[in-house]
């Protein structure tokens, strides 16, 4: 895998990170196809039920790399050239919790890679700032759609019309990150999330982050009924698979007695 795309795994925790800090981890052609493959490798291997997103240096991502996309070359605009969508798509893929680590930096392409992470730890270095008008570009990534969800759409338009940038005490002034922390406290911070996270029901964790997911595209009413049939469909499913393990446990043990029996 690229340098630019750093996987460590500590038990059951992914922590990715973006390694271009000589470019504020800009997502350019290589690092894009690295980030893809490092989510659906963490997606492939069971033993892994979360993930952590962060960046070196002195951002999380400072978006696209315009520099590459204005060569013009056709192979620096694969994967997905106006936000990214098969990251997009490897990030969905993936069943656990997303922690966006917010170390620095989050700017146009990179806010909307922590938008799609399903929460926001932020060091006090953090800032946002969605610069696609500035730019001439327009968001593919989900975050017209995230950002008004999150901090209300007054002050996501007067965020992404003027391109300017918020520290991380007002984004968690305004609800868009979960914790502020000092810069050495992010990673252990998330760490123990992540660890917490963990520690549950591996198949309640995944189901869990579906149903929510699911639910706040839908009417509350819709969500609500939506929410009942998945109850009842996972209790179904856990009765049966209980009589299905007690029934085996019954035959081992009749066959254990039968082969005992046998050799008296």
């Amino acid at each position: 895998m690229s340098s630019m795309v750093l996987v460590e795994k500590r038990d059951a925790v992914a922590i990715i990170t973006l390694n271009r800090p000589e470019a504020m981890n800009a997502l350019c052609l290589e690092l894009r196809l690295a980030f893809s493959q490092a989510f659906r490798d963490i997606q492939a291997d069971p033993a892994i039920r979360v993930a952590i997103l962060t960046g070196t240096g002195r951002a999380f991502c400072g978006g696209m790399d315009l520099k590459e996309l204005a060569s013009g070359a056709p192979e620096a605009r694969g994967g997905g050239a106006a936000g990214g969508w098969d990251m997009a798509d490897a990030m969905a893929a993936f069943e656990g919790p997303i922690i966006a680590a917010v170390n620095g930096y989050a700017i146009t392409a990179g806010f909307e890679m922590a938008l799609a992470c399903d929460f926001i730890i932020a060091s006090t270095d953090a800032k946002f700032a969605d610069t696609h008008a500035r730019v001439g570009m327009m968001p593919g990534w989900g975050l017209s759609q995230r950002l008004p969800r999150l901090i209300g759409i007054a002050r996501a338009k007067q965020l992404s019309f003027t391109g300017n940038s918020i520290t991380a005490a007002r984004a968690y002034e305004w609800g868009l990150v979960n914790e502020v922390v000092a810069p050495d406290d992010l990673l252990p911070t998330c760490r123990t999330v992540a660890a917490d996270m963990a520690s549950t029901v591996p198949a309640v964790l995944r189901g869990y982050k579906r149903l929510i997911d699911e639910g706040y595209g839908m009417p509350f009413a819709e969500a609500m009924r939506h929410e009942v049939a998945v109850a009842q469909e996972f209790a179904r499913r856990v009765v049966v698979e209980g009589i299905a393990a007690r029934r085996e446990g019954v035959l081992a043990r009749g066959r254990t007695q039968s082969k005992a029996t046998r050799e008296d």
